[in-house]
């Protein structure tokens, strides 16, 4: 009797035991609540699955899964795919293996021949060759003509559509000058752009569920095309915001970063920008929200009008994305706003 109550008590110290270091056990994700309940608020306009991750002085200060989606989600991610494809440009420039005002023509014989040969990868980058284009394409079940490959779809631009103006002229916000940046990146690796980019930033950054892949419907799109997770885009984003160091790895030169976040447009005239976007400048497959003095960008984002809201804002030392489904409603800024000046009020 007596080494049977023996032994109910150590089983039940063991029980209290594991008890107390369940409830020990630190929470899975950083949080702040006054974010969190903030955020609930907002949970139906952001699709009701959508996850928020901010770093604050290279820390993880907050992480919150809404709904179904998890933050290793891989997503389309739309427009937001324009800012990796610049990071991927300058990954070359800081190699010397090109420059942002090379020539197409120099690498893409067809734009010479049929008087584009003039356009450089700095103005494809910035929206500004003066292409005729057509509206972003922010969903894949908008009508597109199909093209096997990145290159077919790039030359047809050179053969089927007319110039507006002189090159550099004009501002046309859509998908047309990150997709020929992209070829020509293809043309000078002898690789696909996807393979491009995992080689590249994907490998630097550990990114495991962010590619440019095609769906074997469209062609690799580098301007709308990628597919990534919250956990991914949050670290490219530190990098940014750490002037191009990521884990101790120079990623990016802090030159390149800087160019990539300060005003490429030059005296374009504004044809069309984004819905939600109106009023901020543009930089390299980013927008300028707010900027400094010398036109280098200090709030800077790169969001799509039905998906996720990626940005940095080097002034207050953060970064954050709203992550959300590939196939949302259509975002209204005022929202995002709301919650990055909530965002701001609690972390500082």
């Amino acid at each position: 009797m007596r080494n049977l109550l023996k032994s109910g008590i150590f089983s039940l110290l063991i029980v209290q035991s594991t008890l107390s270091f369940a409830q020990a056990k630190p929470n899975k994700f950083a949080e702040i609540p006054a974010i969190t309940a903030g955020l609930q608020k907002y949970q139906k306009e952001l699709g009701n699955d959508f996850v928020v991750i901010i770093q604050k002085d290279g820390k993880e200060v907050y992480k919150h899964e809404f709904g179904e989606l998890k933050a290793t989600s891989q997503e389309a991610i739309g427009a937001a795919s324009q800012w990796l494809t610049a990071a991927l440009v300058m990954s070359f420039v800081d190699e010397g293996k090109l420059q942002l005002d090379d020539k197409l023509g120099d690498y893409l014989p067809i734009y010479g021949s049929y008087s584009k040969g003039y356009i450089t990868i700095r103005q494809c980058l910035s929206h500004t060759t003066t292409i005729e284009t057509d509206m972003p394409v922010f969903r894949t079940a908008l009508k597109k003509k199909k093209f096997d490959t990145l290159e077919d779809e790039v030359k047809s631009y050179a053969k089927d559509r007319n110039m507006k103006g002189k090159q550099g002229t004009q501002f046309y916000y859509g998908n047309l000058g990150p997709n020929i940046a992209g070829q020509v990146l293809e043309v000078i690796s002898k690789k696909d752009f996807d393979r491009i980019f995992r080689d590249r930033i994907g490998k630097a950054l550990g990114l495991r569920r962010t590619s440019f892949m095609s769906d074997d419907v469209y062609a690799e799109s580098p301007s709308a095309g990628a597919k990534s997770c919250a956990d991914d885009y949050i670290k490219f984003l530190s990098m940014l915001l750490n002037k191009g160091m990521y884990n101790g790895k120079q990623v990016l030169s802090e030159k390149a970063v800087n160019e990539i976040m300060k005003i490429q447009t030059g005296n374009a005239k504004i044809v069309y920008t984004s819905p939600i976007s109106q009023g901020n400048a543009y930089g390299l497959g980013c927008w300028l929200q707010e900027k400094d003095e010398q036109g280098n960008g200090t709030l800077v984002n790169c969001p799509g009008i039905s998906g996720s809201w990626p940005w940095i804002h080097r002034g207050k030392g953060y970064a954050a994305i709203i992550f959300t489904k590939g196939e949302m409603p259509d975002q209204q800024r005022v929202i995002f706003e709301e919650i990055r000046t909530l965002i701001e009020q609690s972390i500082q």
